[in-house]
């Protein structure tokens, strides 16, 4: 059956979808069959999901409803973006609101508040007690790219400094800067130059600590770029598609010791681990790391495409007037959005509630790794966890697993996403208005999935 879309609309309390899972056909059912058959007559085949089978009708809270009324728990939030929940309802109204006053000037054109208020936002929310200005563009894509610009510019050098399993975006420039090759960059070089690979921390493989592994990175830089060559240093302080890569304790802050000392810009990319999702705004505040520039997006517009670059006054002023910009970029109506959701994350202690679903994750996916040997790694911060699958009896990397585990859940109910540069990690990013009962349940699928591929 098709379920009509009204049915589903927020109530000015919260959601008004049932918050339980509920499989009422296969998966997938025949309206998901029949809309799977018309895109793949209709789109691009590189653009079809490869995650889900079915097609949404309606999403808030913790679940996600299909067209055949099928509701799933969302672990996935579309990638991290929608973390104050799905059709928030303090993000519709403001949508609606601001719809209904204009959608669109261009804020190069005729300027308009919003675009000043979400930058006073990100001024005031991000690490460090100093002037700062912002940039807000669309995709996070473009914020890496608007970052890279800004610290070439300031500095006046050329190369960029990334890392393994990095990643950061899928255009020419961001593909360059991103580790893994399928399905993301083969066949779509020559890239960009005066991109630098370095050694990333990542604790479960190569058993360094933080200073330890900040060590081997810099004498690479220095041996194989220069330090007076770098421009900046860009990097998840938790890489996001890489697997979930939590650095050692020590690792970020030497980096951006190193930066200080060296003249390069410190650029954190908290474009998936920004936004409340660690249990921090961001995730470098973990350690007290304070970047140069930040660049976020995902979770910041409450679905809605906003993207920003936020950082020191004199770094972002150094631009020639005209030099950074879009059609697009800030627009009203997502502007309108990001700020009812930063709202929403204050009003209802989302930091706080981050915090409390990564107890109850970590608490239950170690649990998981106890019982089987499979589950070599748990990793993450908050509401942004993951487990590594590898071959029992080693660290050897199990993405055929991993797909079957994640391919059980999924018809099971639950939506899970997979990551990292081996396929062989499955990703947790419940948005931060799932209950408790729902977050266990979820779980529960989960451990159920594993327990049926062994």
């Amino acid at each position: 059956m098709t379920i009509p879309l009204a049915h589903f609309a927020p109530s000015a309390g919260g959601p008004a979808l049932p918050q339980e899972r509920r499989l009422v056909t296969a998966i997938p059912g025949p309206r998901s069959q029949e809309l799977a058959a018309r895109a793949a007559a209709a789109i691009a085949k590189p653009v079809t999901s490869t995650t889900m089978p079915v097609f949404a009708a309606a999403a808030g809270g913790g679940v996600l409803v299909d067209v055949d009324g099928n509701s799933f728990i969302d672990f996935g939030c579309g990638i991290a973006v929608t973390t104050v929940g799905n059709a928030a309802p303090a993000v519709v109204a403001a949508v609606q609101a601001q719809a209904a006053s204009f959608t669109h000037t261009s804020f190069a054109t005729t300027p308009y508040p919003g675009y000043i208020e979400v930058a006073e936002r990100l001024a005031a929310l991000t690490p460090g007690d100093f002037p700062k200005r912002s940039l807000l563009i669309n995709s996070g894509a473009e914020a890496v790219e608007n970052a890279v610009k800004i610290a070439r510019r300031y500095t006046g050098r050329q190369a960029i400094v990334v890392f393994d399993h990095a990643f950061h975006g899928r255009t020419n420039l961001t593909m360059g800067m991103t580790a893994k090759s399928m399905p993301y960059k083969s066949g779509f070089g020559p890239f960009a130059p005066e991109i630098y690979r370095a050694p990333m921390s990542y604790p479960y493989r190569d058993g360094l600590d933080g200073p330890a592994a900040a060590a081997r990175t810099i004498s690479q830089i220095e041996a194989q770029v220069g330090g007076a060559n770098v421009a900046a240093i860009v990097i998840e302080p938790i890489q996001g598609e890489g697997g979930f890569v939590v650095p050692a304790p020590g690792f970020l802050p030497a980096l951006a010791a190193w930066c200080r000392d060296n003249g390069a810009v410190f650029v954190a990319d908290e474009i998936q681990s920004g936004i409340a999702r660690t249990g921090d705004m961001f995730a470098c505040e973990h350690e007290g790391v304070v970047p140069d520039l930040v660049t976020v997006a995902k979770g910041l517009a409450g679905g809605l495409p906003l993207s920003g670059v936020t950082g020191r006054a004199e770094i972002m002023d150094a631009i020639h007037p005209g030099g950074l910009g879009g059609t697009y970029g800030g627009n009203p109506i997502a502007c309108a959005a990001a700020l009812a959701a930063l709202d929403t994350i204050e009003r209802e202690g989302l930091l706080e509630r981050a915090r409390q679903i990564g107890a109850i994750l970590s608490e239950r996916l170690t649990a998981l790794r106890a019982a089987d040997p499979r589950v070599g790694d748990v990793r993450g911060r908050g509401a942004m966890q993951a487990i590594e699958l590898v071959k029992p009896g080693g660290i050897a990397p199990d993405p055929a697993t991993t797909l079957a585990v994640a391919d059980k859940a999924r018809h099971e109910g639950l939506i899970v996403l997979n990551c990292g540069t081996y396929g062989n990690v499955l990703r947790l990013l419940p948005p931060l208005s799932i209950s408790d009962a729902l977050l266990h349940e979820g779980l529960d699928v989960l451990a159920g999935a594993l327990a049926a591929t062994r």
